[in-house]
């Protein structure tokens, strides 16, 4: 595997029972957009949103979507897969509940980048597997089913503890197999723009690429909240600019630019899209 660069802020959820929203989840401007099999979809309506999703893709062909299937275990995940494989619309798949590298390599088949989305202990315990399996391209995290399963306090300082751990498995996981920055888990408080501009930047300062999101309002506040102050991205461009004219190491600002500096420079253009 070779180290994927792309840089995914935020990862849009809409439900695939709900098609007309795509159009909309598509024009609010996430850096990816997720259509869910999964846990947005009550268990009578799997089969219309599989066939919803089929004919917005037949009707769209120029649309762009990552699909969350349902998990391994559901007996509608085979179908799900031959749907992801047989649409070019669908540019990466996300792999919920993941437990085992094998599963990962049954999903390969579909040809399509994959994201494991890391949710329970069994999942965490085979990290290491799963993030080296072929087909990978990003991990993410489901905090909330993790801690569920773990028999956390929700919303505790204690929890919140423990799922660092997780994140920091990921983080380290993700380095290791050379993946692209993984994706932290959802924030569930809808209406708290300033607790969600916080948990996005704890997880940028964590290493994580962006996070998942459940309603469109929320995409634009993750982004304002990871572009660097307007002094960094300065400080940013002239550690660039010295580096373009061939110096080694150097000084900015009374600071030695070596080869880590350099490369912070690098993330926070990058993070602003320069």
């Amino acid at each position: 595997m070779t180290m994927n660069g792309s840089i995914i802020r935020t990862a849009l959820f809409v439900p695939a029972s709900r098609p007309e929203r795509i159009p909309k989840a598509l024009a609010v401007g996430s850096d990816a957009v997720i259509v869910d099999l999964e846990d947005a979809v009550e268990e009578t309506l799997k089969e219309q949103a599989r066939a919803d999703l089929d004919a917005f893709l037949q009707a769209n062909p120029e649309a762009r979507l990552h699909v969350r299937i349902n998990a391994a275990s559901h007996s509608g995940h085979d179908a799900d897969i031959a749907l992801c494989s047989r649409h070019p619309g669908v540019v990466g798949v996300l792999l919920p509940k993941v437990e085992s590298a094998a599963q990962v390599r049954h999903l390969a088949t579909c040809k399509k980048p994959i994201w494991p989305i890391v949710e329970s202990a069994k999942g965490l315990q085979a990290l290491v597997e799963i993030a080296q399996a072929q087909g990978v391209e990003r991990l993410s995290f489901g905090g909330l089913d993790l801690g569920l399963d773990l028999g956390l306090a929700a919303a505790t300082a204690g929890a919140s503890r423990m799922l660092d751990q997780a994140r920091f498995a990921i983080v380290l996981q993700s380095r290791l197999a050379e993946l692209a920055p993984p994706l932290d888990s959802v924030f569930p408080a809808i209406d708290d723009p300033d607790g969600l501009a916080q948990f996005a930047r704890d997880a940028n300062d964590m290493g994580f690429g962006g996070m998942l999101c459940i309603h469109p309002k929320q995409v634009a506040v993750v982004h304002q909240s990871l572009m660097p102050a307007a002094d960094e991205l300065d400080w940013a461009q002239r550690v660039m600019n010295a580096a373009a004219q061939g110096a080694g190491v150097f000084v900015i600002d009374g600071q030695m630019v070596d080869a880590p500096v350099l490369g912070h420079a690098k993330r926070l253009l990058e993070r602003a899209g320069m």
